[in-house]
């Protein structure tokens, strides 16, 4: 009896599993650039520069909250709004308490600050601290 010639059978049977290979690192170098897209666009849609900007302006009002009058303190937060909501279509809320922790050298200004732009959503309070002019004793 004639000897089985069986060495195409392991080329055809090697060459499929090297296609199949391919197809699954394809598979898988496809799938990176999408998630790679994506965190880049989350990135990218972040405000930090419109963060920091607002939150500079309302520390900036806070430093010389106590001088305004009541009608100037409404004016300044109202403003901050529409201006938010003109320029960076965001929604800005901000709530200042002044002498709301008192020590013996400084009296700290309680800051609330909500900002929301349909997409990112930041809460932040912070003390903001002022040196008293007469220290207490």
């Amino acid at each position: 009896m004639e000897r089985l010639n069986d060495e195409g059978q392991w080329i055809v049977l090697m060459g499929f599993m090297v296609c199949v290979g391919i197809f699954f690192l394809a598979l898988i170098i496809t799938q990176s650039t999408v998630v790679g897209q994506t965190t880049s666009e989350a990135v990218l849609e972040f405000p930090k520069t419109e963060i920091q900007d607002t939150r500079s302006e309302i520390i900036d009002i806070a430093k010389d909250w106590e001088t305004y009058t009541t009608a100037k303190r409404t004016n300044l937060m109202d403003d901050l709004k529409v201006i938010s909501m003109a320029r960076k279509n965001a929604v800005v809320e901000c709530s200042i308490t002044p002498g709301a922790v008192n020590d013996s050298y400084y009296s700290y200004t309680r800051i609330i600050i909500h900002y929301n732009n349909g997409v990112t959503e930041y809460d932040e309070t912070f003390l903001l601290s002022q040196p008293l002019s007469q220290p207490i004793p």
